[in-house]
């Protein structure tokens, strides 16, 4: 059985809360990595504008048109259980991945409830990249 880590990178359409428009942060290099990898991307950033990484952007993951498999989080951890409580609305989401230095045992505990796949505290980029050279 594949670990929640595994279980996560394998979907591949993610909603991205907190893409940033500055190519020198982590919340821009590591969804360009994933997109460059064939993931489809959903920036959402509701003070980013019109477009980011020649996608759409949208205020809330509950407004996403299209399919949505994983949440992944650059936020605050503080600011994190409105994010996962908004992207419940949705009836498509398997698994919420919070970045690394993010964590939170609420957005943790209503995940679980809920049977979704649960990462904190890690870093997409490192932990696609650490799987594929394994």
């Amino acid at each position: 059985m594949q670990n929640p880590v595994e279980q996560a990178l394998a979907l591949q359409n993610i909603a991205v809360v907190g893409l940033s428009r500055d190519p020198a942060k982590a919340a821009h290099t590591v969804p360009r990595y994933l997109q460059i990898q064939g993931y489809k991307i959903y920036p959402v950033n509701p003070f980013a504008g019109p477009e980011l990484l020649g996608e759409k952007v949208y205020s809330k993951v509950s407004e996403i048109q299209g399919p949505v498999d994983m949440v992944v989080i650059f936020r605050p951890s503080e600011e994190v259980l409105p994010v996962v409580e908004d992207a419940l609305k949705r009836g498509d989401i398997k698994a919420i991945w919070l970045q690394e230095g993010i964590v939170n045992a609420q957005a943790e505990a209503l995940a679980k409830e809920r049977g979704l796949i649960f990462v904190q505290d890690k870093c997409t980029f490192k932990e696609h990249r650490r799987l594929k050279r394994a």
